[in-house]
């Protein structure tokens, strides 16, 4: 009820807002960060605010094309559009530009654009609540509005600096946990998401984004996309051992699976296509112990090995068929 309140209250206060400010458009007052990182190509963005759903607002991105970070008074259509105009040949500054040029709520609207070669425009309305600010480089910046105090823009480039050994996905969460260390949004944390776009599109645009997590509503946002994307690590491992799999590199897909069960050892899901994929490799001993200690988690698991082999995901005899369920 305060943030619609605040919501209207400023409408009255800035009626010109009136035109590029509806209703349904996010009060995103946030941090983040647009990044790349130099070795893969990879781009990303990372938020974090005391807003429901940010991700579905704030964070914009398109593979071998580049990414946006649009907050404050948040106008979502300068993530297409800003999308849009560097696939038009234009540098981020440029498309920045455009984007502001006829927008009147300019004065309020904090954005970011990151492109493929890793330059960087960024903009801070000098309406944008304090504390607000930004900082850019080659191939980042970081932007927050509504902060606590003015120590959260520098914590943010720093982390970034300091961390740029690890994958760009932990460096993104990195950067999100400086932030909010240095003291944050002034309301607090409700939200976060990280998403991560391939350095070149490709013929199958469905697995160009290669990473998308939101936390919509949470006491601990950042500290919960941080699992998830640990959780996301270890299907990594899984995924690729299907692949190892199809190949018929049991071996190698035997690592892969070990690997995932390390990250999360009481995870059923993963103990459950291991002791599968042992049981294809003829060790059924060693399968039939593990799917034992599985069923007696969750006697389903039992009912789902029976289904198996009809769709020739299981392929063992009758007799090691009964072993793997009794």
């Amino acid at each position: 009820m305060k943030n619609i309140l605040l919501f209207f209250s400023l409408f009255s206060i800035f009626p010109s807002m009136a035109q590029t400010n509806k209703p349904n458009d996010p009060l995103a007052h946030t941090f983040s960060i647009v990044g790349r990182d130099a070795k893969t190509g990879e781009m990303a963005v990372a938020v974090q605010s005391h807003w429901f759903s940010v991700g579905t607002g704030v964070s914009w991105g398109e593979a071998g094309v580049g990414v946006v970070a649009t907050q404050s008074f948040t106008n979502r259509s300068f993530g297409i559009r800003g999308l849009e105009l560097l696939k038009q040949g234009k540098s981020p500054q440029e498309a920045l530009d455009i984007l502001l040029s006829d927008d009147d709520g300019r004065d309020f609207r904090q954005v970011a654009i990151l492109d493929k070669q890793g330059r960087v425009a960024t903009h801070t309305g000098k309406n944008c609540i304090e504390y607000a600010g930004h900082a850019n480089g080659e191939n980042f910046s970081v932007q927050a509005n509504m902060m606590l105090n003015d120590k959260v823009v520098p914590a943010m480039e720093k982390a970034w600096k300091e961390n740029s050994e690890m994958p760009l996905a932990e460096r993104m969460v990195a950067v999100l946990q400086a932030a909010q260390n240095a003291g944050g949004d002034i309301r607090g944390k409700q939200s976060a998401a990280l998403m991560i776009v391939a350095p070149k599109a490709t013929e199958g645009p469905w697995n160009d984004r290669l990473i998308d997590l939101r936390v919509d509503d949470s006491e601990n946002p950042i500290k919960e996309i941080d699992r998830l994307l640990k959780v996301f690590r270890a299907y990594e491992h899984m995924n690729q051992g299907d692949l190892y799999v199809e190949k018929k590199q049991m071996k190698e897909a035997m690592e892969e699976y070990n690997a995932a069960m390390k990250m999360f050892p009481e995870n059923l899901e993963m103990q459950y296509w291991t002791a599968i994929t042992l049981a294809n490799d003829n060790k059924i001993e060693r399968a039939s112990e593990m799917l034992q200690n599985i069923y007696k988690n969750d006697e389903n698991w039992r009912e789902l090995t029976r289904r198996l082999p009809k769709v020739g995901l299981l392929n063992v005899s009758e007799d090691h068929l009964k072993e793997l369920l009794k």
